[in-house]
């Protein structure tokens, strides 16, 4: 899995190709799920494995281009509200993001629709190009519409292009506030996004699997000009 995910991004090392032009924005999950200790994690939460990914990818890529954090989850049990604008994109951002992931308390809800949509207005998407970056382990959970929002943005968009990495992500069919999910099909519905924009939707299970999703995914993904490729990333 991990050398399919290297070849198919077609990443070169940073310093062979050069800075990349566009802004990027992480919206990362900082809901409730991420605290759960799993059969898959074993002795440690899904918030424990991402920021190992997190401090292992960030400075491979933090020379590539400027990056952002926005992370969503954090607040009252239940809570919609916890969406929170950490910095907007900045250079040589790997330490301030560790910094803020270490930091994290998972708690609350899952606002994707919203907490995508506030990252890329922060980088004004509307008039300039722009990247988002979702990690997330789950779905909408605050009535959101993944698959409407992003047709939306990217009609107004000048140039936007929304990637998503499912950390242990699964789909939900019964989520009364995840209105789309029935109609989307086997995967997560935030899929939708990276579908509407022209991103990857990469599918990870273990830290390494996270860790070169983010490379592929905040690195230069080509080199020369021509169309973006459509890359899917399932798990094997």
């Amino acid at each position: 899995m991990r050398a399919a995910l290297l070849s198919c991004a077609l990443a070169l090392p940073a310093a062979a190709q050069g800075p990349c032009a566009t802004d990027a924005m992480i919206v990362f999950d900082g809901s409730a799920s991420m605290a759960e200790i799993t059969l898959e994690t074993g002795p440690n939460t899904r918030i424990a494995e991402a920021r190992q990914a997190m401090a292992q990818a960030m400075p491979l890529v933090e020379e590539v281009r400027r990056i952002g954090l926005l992370t969503y989850g954090p607040g009252p049990e239940g809570s919609c509200e916890g969406i929170r604008l950490r910095f907007p994109p900045i250079d040589m951002a790997a330490d301030p993001v560790i910094e803020a992931l270490d930091m994290l308390d998972p708690n609350g809800l899952t606002p994707l629709s919203a907490a995508v949509e506030e990252a890329a207005e922060v980088m004004a998407y509307r008039t300039q190009p722009a990247i988002v970056v979702l990690v997330t382990d789950g779905n909408e959970t605050c009535g959101g519409t993944p698959c409407a929002t992003s047709r939306r943005m990217a009609e107004a968009a000048a140039d936007l292009t929304i990637h998503v990495i499912g950390f242990r992500a699964a789909r939900d069919f019964f989520l009364w506030d995840n209105p789309e999910q029935q109609e989307f099909g086997r995967d997560t519905v935030a899929k939708c996004f990276a579908d509407r924009t022209g991103g990857l939707f990469v599918s990870t299970e273990t830290v390494d699997e996270l860790v070169d999703a983010l490379q592929a995914t905040l690195g230069c993904l080509v080199v020369g000009e021509g169309p973006r490729p459509r890359i899917e990333f399932a798990r094997l």
